[in-house]
């Protein structure tokens, strides 16, 4: 490991453990995805719906800036879903559905990671592991997967409703399947490649064209991350409805 990362490490240790939410979090085996405090500051959140949601590094920062939010959570994975409700005990506006999000209802198998947040309904390709060592699968594991429109329904959700996804190369298909959600959400924070991390992965234009075509623009690019040889790999893009601007 280099100087510069431990040295990132300790500098996110000193603010996790600085936030009561973030330390309760980490006792729990959860880190805070503290890079995201800022977009999560400034958007205002009822309902927070995060698809993807591992042992709920998103959802914790979102409890922070916003504590009265609803948090609807959507976790396939057995023990990154224990985690979570261990995390977010007592927390009776946080509720964990344990499926997966896609176009249509399935059982399916999930390429199971080393490194549990990089497992996907995608083969993980040789890239994935190459850029990001220690991802590689090591099993598979039998999960469900719903439509988002079919569990939730904007009505009985507090808006304003901000939609986060992080699936591993299958975001696309979760948009998919949530079109009524959508026309609901004051914003949508979705994590793209611009490179196939994942066998059949749509890649960033795919994602820009479906929520463009669905009456979003972006109005915010965060956490770029890059290659060795210094080429774009992924990135946290912003939408928001092109009516509210």
């Amino acid at each position: 490991m280099s100087a510069k990362t431990l040295v990132r490490k300790f500098f996110k240790l000193q603010r996790l453990i600085a936030h009561p939410i973030y330390a309760r979090g980490l006792r729990n085996g959860s880190a805070a995805a503290v890079e995201h405090e800022r977009v999560v500051r400034n958007t205002r959140i009822g309902t927070l719906v995060d698809v993807g949601a591992n042992v709920g590094q998103f959802s914790q920062v979102a409890r922070r800036f916003w504590p009265q939010a609803q948090i609807m959570a959507f976790e396939p994975l057995k023990g990154p879903a224990a985690r979570y409700l261990k995390v977010f005990e007592g927390d009776t506006r946080a509720k964990l559905h344990p499926f997966a999000a896609g176009s249509e209802a399935a059982k399916a198998d999930i390429h199971v990671a080393a490194k549990a947040d990089s497992s996907s309904l995608l083969p993980i390709s040789d890239l994935q592991t190459e850029l990001h060592p220690g991802t590689e699968e090591v099993g598979t594991e039998s999960i469900e997967v719903r439509r988002l429109d079919d569990v939730l329904t904007p009505e009985s959700l507090t808006g304003p409703i901000f939609i986060k996804i992080d699936v591993q190369g299958y975001e696309l298909e979760a948009l998919r399947g949530m079109p009524k959600l959508l026309a609901a959400a004051a914003a949508v924070y979705i994590e793209v490649s611009f490179v196939p991390l994942y066998t059949g992965q749509p890649l960033a234009s795919a994602i820009i064209d479906h929520m463009h075509s669905a009456g979003f623009e972006i109005t915010g690019v965060d956490n770029l991350t890059f290659s060795p040889a210094g080429t774009t790999v992924q990135a946290d893009m912003l939408f928001t409805p092109r009516t509210a601007h």
